[in-house]
């Protein structure tokens, strides 16, 4: 059967599927003698059920369901014949004005573009580097120290300062109103540490425990409290206590309570550049690679499928809606999303696939059965079982997916760099954590 298809956009297509009414008939009666054999109604014995009675009550929906079916199969084939690759669902629908005997059907739907991939040698990249030296060293050794603190009571008198834990009542008001989530009692929170805005933190730095004090607070335009965004609230806080924090000694107990069974301060200094270097690694092949796979989709030449960008945002939105279900978020299905919020990073998705797969095809680029291994071995080295983490990779299909996939991107952008014109450039250990 000749195909006819009909060219409406850059990316969308028309085409009709006919569909004899004999066809369809005898696909319909087939079903009904089948379910005639299992269906039960009142009156009559099993499968006794006569022909005539079964088409009344399910003749329809049968109907339906077979010219959904024939209707799905007729695209399929069609769009096989004519070597089409469809993007999204299409959207199908009667067409009046069929032949008789016929039933006809039009199926308006987006194909997959051409995608003209741009000159890699042309590419002009940026490939981050960075080392773990001693001040990277000495900075994890203390947030390990931090995470084992302990505080006791400053003594009577002495100001609160950076490091102490303070005990607190405030109560906030704008334009002498209370606002929501401006009052709290027995409050603690860690001077110096971010957890409270600059402003508040400057205003408890060198209370006494029992002192009270008023100061104005002028809250971020984009602070996460829309109500309050923008404006300024007056605080009232008092001081109830004061805290000061007793780091503990790196001795040997300390180094073997972090599982170094040594106990000596070189073995963990050590250890935690190995564990660094295994992080900077990884952030390094992180960014870099989001720097050539970004690089690849702007030099490429390709027009976006408008369902597969919409499929994408309903991909974002779901996870969006799973994200507020894991915080707890009550009725988080039926929390407004705007789909508009997504479009830019669908789009991205989107491009990033389609030329990421020409880019893949077009080279022949692959992830080994070895390179899978090492790179899933290299990822479990970091738990204190690395072989039950492989034990739990390898038992789910889905999750060693996933592990194929960043080995083909890694592929992908070390095919990239290699093409491209690359400029090294060395960025500290604090800059590639984000700790600056």
């Amino acid at each position: 059967m000749a195909v006819n298809v009909e060219t409406l956009d850059k990316l969308e297509r028309k085409l009709t599927l006919e569909l004899p009414l004999e066809a369809i008939q005898k696909e319909v009666d087939t079903r009904l003698k089948r379910l005639q054999r299992q269906v039960r109604m009142d009156g009559f014995r099993p499968g006794k059920v006569p022909l005539s009675v079964v088409a009344q009550r399910y003749g329809y929906s049968v109907q339906y369901e077979v010219i959904n079916d024939q209707v799905g199969r007729a695209f399929a084939d069609a769009v096989a014949q004519a070597q089409l690759r469809v993007a999204g669902q299409p959207r199908i629908s009667e067409k009046e004005g069929a032949p008789e005997g016929v039933l006809a059907f039009e199926a308006v739907f987006e194909v997959f573009p051409e995608v003209q991939l741009g000159d890699l040698s042309a590419l002009e990249l940026e490939k981050l580097e960075a080392s773990v030296d001693d001040a990277a060293i000495d900075r994890t050794l203390e947030i390990l120290r931090k995470q084992r603190r302990t505080f006791t009571p400053r003594p009577e008198g002495e100001p609160a300062q950076d490091g102490d834990r303070v005990t607190i009542d405030f109560e906030g008001k704008i334009d002498g109103e209370p606002f929501e989530g401006g009052k709290a009692s027995d409050f603690s929170f860690v001077i110096g540490e971010g957890q409270m805005l600059p402003e508040f933190e400057n205003a408890v730095r060198g209370m006494k425990a029992g002192e009270s004090k008023t100061f104005p607070l002028a809250f971020p335009e984009d602070y996460q409290g829309r109500e309050v965004a923008g404006k300024t609230a007056d605080f009232l806080v008092t001081v109830k206590k004061i805290e000061q924090q007793q780091l503990p000694e790196v001795d040997e107990a300390f180094i073997k309570s972090l599982g170094i069974e040594a106990g000596t301060l070189e073995a963990l200094r050590d250890d935690i550049r190995r564990n660094l270097e295994r992080e900077v690694k990884f952030r390094l092949l992180a960014r870099n690679k989001t720097a050539a796979l970004d690089a690849l989709a702007k030099a490429a030449q390709l027009d976006l499928p408008k369902a597969a960008i919409e499929a994408e945002i309903d991909r974002l939105i779901e996870g969006a809606r799973q994200d507020l279900r894991q915080r707890g978020l009550k009725d988080a299905d039926k929390a407004p999303i705007p789909r508009e919020l997504f479009q830019q990073q669908a789009e991205r998705r989107v491009r990033l696939g389609l030329v990421v797969a020409e880019l893949i095809k077009a080279n022949d680029l692959r992830a080994t059965a070895e390179q899978v291994d090492a790179h899933l071995r290299e990822l479990a080295s970091s738990y204190e079982q690395p072989e039950e983490v492989v034990r739990w990779y390898r038992a789910n299909p889905e999750r060693m997916a996933e592990i194929e996939a960043i080995v083909l991107e890694n592929n992908v952008a070390d095919f990239i760099f290699g093409k491209a014109k690359v400029t090294p450039k060395a960025i500290t250990f604090a800059e590639l954590m984000g700790q600056d």
